[in-house]
């Protein structure tokens, strides 16, 4: 469960917990999954996620520190008003410790269904992300877009502070590029064959593009030998996978990282 996982992960003096989402499989799918090239799935943790926000918000209530992230979740199938109030609450009673790790989404036919085209999905984003900005961070907001619009509106309660978004996803030059105008960092993917290439070349687009400061990257499942290269490249989180098996093997998995890094 996701509350005694962050418990475990406080404990044990990881930064973070992430969970991810879907909000539903069709059953029927022309979309190949990104791992199996087709449309098979590579077991049924797709089937069976739960709702992020309140996964992270059991999470929330029973720890301190902790942040709470996701990895990855898909706010092109919410609507934007209601999610920037679902995010801002979470981040306003856990007392800042949101953050967003967001895909654009590899499930064509999951997407057809919450009405988004699929070869639209990035704008859809950039829109929806820019909205809850606005209802974050203005006293009257309001956003004019091609996707969601609407006029000078109140929203309370406002995040304690900025929400990073980091995008989940293959960082080929067209994500390198989205991330570098419209979002905070990037976390790689299990796929992810050269996480510290990578790296360099967002920290190339970020400057092009005038970004101030360092993106944010995380580098996930990474080679625990190779933290010291990481770390050279600018990445500067590391995130391992524990879902999937029981709750003892999650801890094992933890207590072995842990004991790895000497946390």
């Amino acid at each position: 469960m996701p509350a005694q996982l962050a418990v475990a992960a406080e404990e044990r003096g990881f930064d973070a917990i992430y969970v991810p989402e879907h909000t539903h499989i069709p059953v029927e799918r022309d979309a190949p999954h990104p791992g199996t090239g087709d449309a098979s799935l590579p077991d049924d943790r797709y089937m069976r996620t739960l709702d992020p926000w309140i996964a992270l918000a059991t999470a929330a209530a029973v720890t301190e520190t902790i942040h709470l992230s996701t990895a990855v979740a898909l706010p092109v199938q919410h609507d934007p008003i209601a999610l920037a109030k679902t995010i801002a609450t979470l981040d306003h009673l856990s007392g800042g410790r949101v953050s967003i790790c967001a895909g654009f989404g590899w499930n064509a036919d999951e997407l057809t269904n919450h009405n988004v085209p699929f070869k639209r999905r990035r704008t859809v984003l950039r829109e929806y992300v820019e909205a809850m900005r606005a209802l974050w961070t203005q006293d009257e907001a309001s956003y004019d877009g091609e996707f969601i619009s609407f006029g000078p509106s109140w929203a309370w309660p406002k995040p304690k502070g900025h929400i990073p978004l980091i995008i989940g996803a293959e960082a080929g030059p067209k994500t390198i590029e989205w991330i570098a105008a419209n979002a905070d960092g990037w976390m790689s993917t299990p796929r992810t064959d050269d996480v510290v290439a990578r790296a360099g070349e967002l920290n190339q687009a970020w400057q092009a593009a005038g970004r101030s400061g360092l993106p944010i990257i995380r580098a996930l499942a990474p080679n625990p030998d190779l933290i010291d290269e990481y770390e050279a490249a600018g990445v500067t989180d590391a995130a391992w996978g524990v879902g999937g098996g029981s709750e003892e093997e999650a801890f094992r998995i933890m207590d072995e990282v842990a004991e790895r890094l000497n946390l």
